[in-house]
């Protein structure tokens, strides 16, 4: 029997119309026709943007219903591709979370406002971070070395931005050191992986442990005693694009920004790129998948591995600059705040594909947001509901629509020339 035969046994199964039909359902229950009462405006333009574009007013759970019979005409088109053994676009699963995600800020911000472009533009700052580590996780990932160290590197990005911005008043200097001293890091754990040949997820616990350790004890030591000087570099200004950041809604959200937000915009797609679409990318990916059928053909697995695992923590540490010099404004004990491992974890739902981990990274951005706007416009809804929703949104991606990930053949196994 052949591929083309054995693609074509194979079945799609009713996970994704089954799942959109439940949660269109829910949707059109709760947010509509047991929802709240009240009209709320969706602001499509800031007060000082050159365009201005009227709010958009409308009763909270009309749109609630209205949202949901969309979902589930949605869901029903799916059953109807699932019937022919066909899957569901993954455009059409975005348009579908897109409406799902306007029925709850529409039903949070009954009798308020919801500044869009605000949210968008903030969820987006505050993703950057799990973003850029993400992509270093990818890199490290498709030739086959696991990345638990993540958080060590964002951790030691951060660091290294913060102090180093403090004494030479010069960002971009912040930025090079946080991408250098995360690049280090992750040296140590492809030297381990990769020439000792030790076990990938004990290094990297390992790591983040001792990065943790080093910089709680520097800050307590040396950054809280002369923090005027080495702890206080401020954020990076931002950067206005002409003409396109006047566009509402896109314009404030990706071409006003600082450049940390820039470089990850710029980074995303290139990575794409060089992984998909180039022999460079094709050489690394075979090194994840099978080393041995690599190395016959010539390339070096053990130099591949080792300079993809150093660019991918130099991609983590620029995230880690992100969380100082590009938002914070300042360092604090443990600050990445666990975001190396939801980056991990954004790996694994984005099925090692940029564009799909950047995408999944937002939805963590936009939960952290969507947690603090809502405890102001709707203050009597339990800030523990509103923290549960991106991850009970997670899991049903993950069982709906993503289904079973599988990650690149030889990861996390040793190579030896043999």
């Amino acid at each position: 029997m052949t591929i083309t035969e054995l693609a074509k046994e194979e079945r799609v199964g009713f996970k994704s119309p089954a799942v959109m039909g439940f949660v269109g359902a829910v949707v059109m229950l709760f947010f509509g026709i047991l929802g709240r009462e009240g009209e709320v405006a969706f602001e499509i333009s800031r007060r000082n943007d050159v365009i201005q574009v009227p709010a958009i007013p409308v009763d909270s759970s009309t749109l609630g219903i209205f949202s949901g019979v969309l979902m589930l005409a949605i869901a029903g088109y799916s059953l109807s591709r699932s019937l022919k053994n066909l899957r569901t676009p993954i455009w059409l699963s975005s348009i579908y979370g897109l409406i799902g995600v306007i029925a709850l800020l529409g039903w949070l911000a009954a009798g308020a406002a919801v500044p869009i472009a605000f949210i968008a533009g903030t969820a987006l700052v505050l993703a950057v971070p799990i973003m850029l580590g993400a992509m270093g996780g990818i890199m490290c990932e498709r030739v086959g070395v696991t990345n638990i160290a993540i958080e060590a590197q964002l951790l030691t990005g951060a660091f290294m931005a913060a102090v180093v911005s403090s004494i030479t008043d010069n960002f971009l200097f912040g930025l090079f050191s946080a991408m250098i001293g995360a690049a280090l890091v992750s040296m140590v754990l492809a030297v381990f992986a990769i020439k000792y040949l030790a076990q990938q997820i004990i290094v990297g616990v390992v790591l983040n442990v001792l990065m943790i350790g080093i910089t709680n004890f520097l800050y307590q030591q040396w950054l809280t005693e002369d923090g005027e000087n080495v702890n206080f570099p401020g954020t990076m200004d931002i950067i206005r694009i002409p003409f396109l950041s006047d566009i509402p809604i896109i314009g404030p959200v990706l071409f006003e920004n600082r450049i940390t937000v820039f470089l990850a915009l710029i980074i995303v797609p290139t990575l794409y790129f060089v992984l998909f679409k180039s022999k460079l990318g094709l050489r690394a990916r075979a090194v994840g998948e099978h080393p041995l059928a690599a190395d016959t053909v010539g390339i070096n697995v053990g130099r591949t591995r080792f300079w993809w695992v150093t660019i991918g923590g130099m991609s983590a540490g620029l995230g880690g600059a992100a969380l100082t010099i590009g938002n914070a404004g300042a360092f604090g004990r443990e600050m990445s705040g666990g975001f190396g491992f939801i980056a991990l974890a954004v790996v694994i739902l984005g099925r090692w594909h940029p564009i799909s981990a950047a995408l999944a990274a937002l939805l963590f951005g936009f939960s952290i947001i969507l947690r603090v706007w809502a405890n102001q416009v709707s203050p009597g809804i339990p800030t523990d509901f509103i923290t549960m929703v991106p991850y009970i949104v997670t899991i049903i991606a993950v069982v709906g629509f993503v289904g079973q990930s599988r990650p690149p053949k030889a990861l996390a196994v040793p190579y030896t020339k043999g």
